[in-house]
Protein backbone atom coordinates (compact mmCIF):
# COMPACT_ATOMS: atom_id res chain seq x y z
CA UNK A 1 0.00 0.00 0.00
CA UNK A 2 1.67 3.01 -1.12
CA UNK A 3 1.55 5.65 1.36
CA UNK A 4 2.83 9.51 1.58
CA UNK A 5 3.48 11.52 4.68
CA UNK A 6 3.95 14.81 4.38
CA UNK A 7 5.35 17.34 7.48
CA UNK A 8 7.11 20.83 7.38
CA UNK A 9 3.86 23.21 7.49
CA UNK A 10 3.18 25.60 10.12
CA UNK A 11 2.63 29.41 10.72
CA UNK A 12 4.98 31.42 9.01
CA UNK A 13 4.84 35.76 8.69
CA UNK A 14 5.41 36.99 5.27
CA UNK A 15 8.83 37.46 4.25
CA UNK A 16 9.71 34.03 6.05
CA UNK A 17 10.41 30.39 4.89
CA UNK A 18 9.69 26.81 5.50
CA UNK A 19 10.35 23.23 4.11
CA UNK A 20 8.20 20.83 3.41
CA UNK A 21 8.72 17.16 3.56
CA UNK A 22 7.09 14.14 1.96
CA UNK A 23 8.20 10.51 2.48
CA UNK A 24 6.97 8.03 1.00
CA UNK A 25 6.42 4.23 1.30
CA UNK A 26 5.35 0.98 0.21
CA UNK A 27 6.23 0.73 -3.09
CA UNK A 28 10.12 0.75 -4.88
CA UNK A 29 9.50 3.10 -8.00
CA UNK A 30 12.20 5.31 -7.65
CA UNK A 31 11.03 6.38 -11.63
CA UNK A 32 7.84 7.69 -10.62
CA UNK A 33 7.07 11.47 -11.08
CA UNK A 34 6.26 13.46 -7.97
CA UNK A 35 4.40 16.69 -7.21
CA UNK A 36 2.91 19.47 -4.62
CA UNK A 37 -0.15 20.67 -5.04
CA UNK A 38 -2.10 23.54 -2.87
CA UNK A 39 -5.59 24.32 -2.31
CA UNK A 40 -6.95 27.41 -0.15
CA UNK A 41 -10.59 27.25 1.52
CA UNK A 42 -13.19 27.61 -1.24
CA UNK A 43 -10.76 27.39 -4.39
CA UNK A 44 -9.38 24.69 -6.58
CA UNK A 45 -6.45 22.45 -6.30
CA UNK A 46 -3.57 23.75 -8.32
CA UNK A 47 0.02 22.35 -9.50
CA UNK A 48 2.53 24.30 -7.24
CA UNK A 49 5.24 22.30 -8.25
CA UNK A 50 6.54 18.79 -9.87
CA UNK A 51 9.97 17.34 -10.74
CA UNK A 52 10.03 14.68 -13.31
CA UNK A 53 12.24 11.27 -12.64
CA UNK A 54 13.57 10.77 -15.47
CA UNK A 55 15.76 13.51 -15.74
CA UNK A 56 15.53 15.89 -12.90
CA UNK A 57 13.58 18.25 -14.21
CA UNK A 58 10.88 20.91 -12.91
CA UNK A 59 7.89 22.48 -13.20
CA UNK A 60 6.20 25.32 -11.27
CA UNK A 61 3.42 27.46 -10.82
CA UNK A 62 4.30 31.50 -12.15
CA UNK A 63 3.30 32.29 -8.48
CA UNK A 64 6.12 30.42 -7.35
CA UNK A 65 8.83 30.63 -9.49
CA UNK A 66 11.88 32.19 -8.14
CA UNK A 67 10.69 31.39 -4.76
CA UNK A 68 9.87 28.23 -4.24
CA UNK A 69 12.37 24.95 -5.20
CA UNK A 70 11.32 21.44 -5.56
CA UNK A 71 13.62 18.60 -4.99
CA UNK A 72 13.70 14.64 -4.66
CA UNK A 73 15.87 12.17 -2.30
CA UNK A 74 15.32 8.65 -4.45
CA UNK A 75 17.49 7.33 -1.81
CA UNK A 76 15.02 8.54 0.77
CA UNK A 77 12.10 8.31 -1.09
CA UNK A 78 11.54 11.98 -0.29
CA UNK A 79 10.39 14.99 -2.11
CA UNK A 80 11.20 18.28 -0.71
CA UNK A 81 9.15 22.17 -1.03
CA UNK A 82 11.29 24.88 -0.08
CA UNK A 83 9.81 28.03 0.28
CA UNK A 84 11.09 31.24 0.82
CA UNK A 85 9.72 35.04 0.89
CA UNK A 86 6.16 33.78 1.73
CA UNK A 87 3.37 35.61 0.88
CA UNK A 88 -0.64 36.22 2.35
CA UNK A 89 -1.60 34.33 -0.96
CA UNK A 90 0.73 31.02 -0.05
CA UNK A 91 -1.81 29.73 2.70
CA UNK A 92 -2.97 26.80 1.51
CA UNK A 93 -3.31 23.27 2.99
CA UNK A 94 -0.12 22.07 0.84
CA UNK A 95 -0.56 18.32 0.11
CA UNK A 96 2.55 15.59 -2.00
CA UNK A 97 1.21 13.37 -4.98
CA UNK A 98 2.82 10.61 -6.71
CA UNK A 99 2.19 9.48 -10.16
CA UNK A 100 3.21 5.96 -10.41
CA UNK A 101 2.65 5.62 -14.24
CA UNK A 102 4.58 8.28 -15.40
CA UNK A 103 8.15 9.54 -14.65
CA UNK A 104 6.83 12.94 -16.02
CA UNK A 105 4.82 16.09 -14.67
CA UNK A 106 1.42 15.67 -15.16
CA UNK A 107 -2.00 16.90 -14.60
CA UNK A 108 -3.80 16.83 -11.01
CA UNK A 109 -6.42 13.57 -12.36
CA UNK A 110 -2.94 11.76 -13.20
CA UNK A 111 -1.75 11.66 -9.92
CA UNK A 112 -2.76 8.34 -8.14
CA UNK A 113 -1.79 8.45 -4.39
CA UNK A 114 -1.97 12.04 -1.78
CA UNK A 115 -0.59 12.76 0.97
CA UNK A 116 -3.33 14.02 3.75
CA UNK A 117 -1.87 17.33 3.37
CA UNK A 118 0.11 20.13 5.57
CA UNK A 119 -1.32 23.52 6.47
CA UNK A 120 0.94 26.50 5.59
CA UNK A 121 -0.49 29.78 7.35
CA UNK A 122 1.22 33.13 6.09
CA UNK A 123 -0.05 35.37 8.24
CA UNK A 124 1.20 38.69 10.61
Amino acid sequence: QVQLVESGGGLVEPGGSLRLSCTTSGHSNTLASMAWFRQAPGKARDRVSCISSSDGGTDYLDSVKGRFTISRDNAKNTVYLQMNSLKFEDTAVYYCAIDMDSAYCGDLYEYEYWGQGTPVDVSS
